[in-house]
């Protein structure tokens, strides 16, 4: 099947260059919505579903290819590739962030610079240097949770990503999205997202990239999205005043703001405060 039928690619917009929306964990394109028409203006805008995810072809789908967050950088690139796209604005929440990482080492001329949303290359503590915000132990118990009873572990789960009561309805709503997922391919992509450790990718990546941290993130907090700040070539940080881990959802005007601040100066160049 072709890439754009298999990864349900839609394509809009009146702008030359293109900016790619990855959406994260246990989700689809639709995660966007609230964001991504705010770019049709000035940009080619491509949303796509990762193979399992969404209205992607499961058919597609291989256990090996997609073991590590590797396999899932192959849908960015073949995504690009089939496209046609250079000099891309991806733009990738939560895992897709280091995702959109390893593809743009893997092919850098694909890409002029990277909007990392609620990023981290490791939720594993790794005391003493390390406080990716959890215990191993407590990741391993989550993942048989899924296998126990998928439905409590998937409104678990929801509940830690929007962090905050003010937004039930965004709670059900992705609860609803993880149980629509194959539970032996969610399974499969949160052992490739929660249990690996991609620091040492950190220092290849070959562009520029914004790094928007979000308060009182449970899935990604902020002592994550300083050491990558610190181990991120040409990263800008960027403490948002939204809360939780999925500010496209809660706060998309904020997030709207702070992608299109970052894309107003030339990529390489100062936008927003750094870490120092």
């Amino acid at each position: 099947m072709p890439v754009l039928a298999r990864n349900n690619v839609h394509v809009s917009g009146l702008g030359q260059q293109a900016i790619v929306f990855a959406h994260g964990f246990g989700c689809d394109q639709s995660m966007w919505r609230f964001v991504a028409p705010a770019f049709e203006a000035t940009h080619r805008v491509v949303l796509f579903d990762y193979v399992g995810s969404g209205h992607s072809d499961v058919t597609a789908y291989d256990a090996t290819r997609y073991s590590t967050l590797q396999g899932y950088a192959s849908d960015v690139l073949e995504v690009c590739g089939a496209l046609d796209l250079t000099q891309v604005i991806f733009v990738g929440h939560s895992v897709s962030a280091m995702i959109g990482m390893l593809a743009a080492t893997r092919r850098p001329s694909r890409f002029e610079r990277l909007v990392l949303v609620a990023p981290s290359p490791c939720y594993v503590n790794v005391p003493p240097q390390y406080h990716g915000g959890f215990e191993r132990r407590d990741l391993e118990g989550f993942l048989e949770l899924m296998d126990m009873n998928y439905t409590e572990w998937a409104g678990s789960l929801a509940d830690r990503v929007v962090g905050s009561a003010e937004h039930p309805h965004i709670s059900t709503e992705l609860a609803a999205s993880f149980c629509a997922t194959d539970p032996e391919i969610a399974r499969r992509f949160a052992e490739s997202a929660f249990l690996s450790d991609h620091r040492h990718d950190v220092p290849q990546v070959p562009v520029p990239s914004l790094i928007m941290q979000c308060a009182h993130d449970q899935i990604a907090p902020e002592q994550v999205g300083r050491w990558l700040a610190r181990h991120l070539p040409g990263s800008i940080y960027h403490a948002a005043e939204a809360t939780g881990h999925c500010p496209q959802l809660t706060h998309p005007e904020e997030t709207v703001a702070v992608i299109r601040r970052y894309l107003e100066v030339p990529a390489g160049m100062p936008a927003l405060t750094a870490v120092a």
